[in-house]
């Protein structure tokens, strides 16, 4: 068994996650109810990935934990059992999920997710586009106004890639949403090694230098993880362009209700 703890990225609550090695689909315990991964739900979209358990609690802010286990191809052999009602936050990001994870040596997975036919959906203010390949490939393009930010990201499905360059990309938000969260007591819990606040013209990181496809990086991350909660990352060529955690969600859903996603 391993053990995680830290704050909620959002509550700053304290939380503990714990990697046992089990036969069976990857399943969370949570307060001794445990619920296998293909059935947990989306429960709230605002400002991270929240799911619903089998005994109807939610647990906030998986979308990193579900990326390191997508990033890894891993749906079996592994329980996690979580205290507390958010997943912490840790590093920032997916490299420290992943590396206890490598660690207990579970099986990965092919992809039970395929793109069968090519399709572009567009929710809200964000794009997806799948194409057939017999790879795995996703491409990110962001769009933010600041002069420290590339807007592109990929990664083609390799799993030692996955770990090294993708799950090291920490959360990131821009000064003046600091400010504001500051103002209203939020976010003072946050170590500034986690996280990467950009000013107007300048970048405040304590922890690994800066770089400038980061944020996109990022937001790669946060796709692995949220389509993973639907079976993915999947054969295929997946773009989004400006993805967000409600858009990724039900552009996962109207795909496979589509027959633009089918399982293997």
């Amino acid at each position: 068994m391993i053990a995680i703890a830290g704050q909620g990225l959002h509550s700053a609550a304290y939380s503990t996650v714990r990697f046992s090695v089990r036969a069976g689909a990857v399943a969370f315990r949570v307060a001794g109810v445990e619920t296998p991964i293909d059935e947990l739900e989306v429960a709230d979209t605002a400002r991270s990935s929240a799911v619903l358990l089998r005994d109807g609690r939610r647990l906030a802010t998986v979308e990193h934990l579900f990326a390191a286990l997508g990033g890894l191809r891993i749906r079996s052999d592994i329980v996690i059992d979580v205290e507390g009602p958010e997943v912490p936050l840790v590093d920032g990001g997916a490299q420290r999920f992943a590396k206890e994870l490598i660690a207990l040596g579970p099986t990965r997975s092919r992809p039970r997710l395929r793109v069968a036919r090519e399709a572009t959906l567009a929710v809200g203010g964000s794009r997806y586009e799948f194409a057939i390949s017999n790879e795995t490939s996703v491409v990110v393009d962001v769009d933010f106004d600041h002069p420290k930010i590339e807007r592109h990201a990929r990664w083609d499905g390799d799993s030692s890639d996955f770990v090294a360059r993708i799950a090291p990309a920490r959360t990131f938000g821009f000064e003046h949403e600091v400010e504001e969260l500051l103002a209203r007591g939020l976010a003072s819990h946050v170590s500034p090694e986690s996280v990467i606040v950009l000013g107007r013209d300048r970048v405040l990181s304590a922890g690994a230098p800066y770089e400038a496809d980061e944020p996109a990086r990022h937001k790669l991350l946060d796709l692995v993880g949220d389509m993973y909660l639907h079976g993915g990352p999947c054969v295929g060529i997946v773009r989004a362009s400006k993805p967000g955690h409600a858009a990724t969600h039900e552009a996962m859903k109207q795909a496979l209700a589509a027959g633009i996603l089918v399982r293997d």
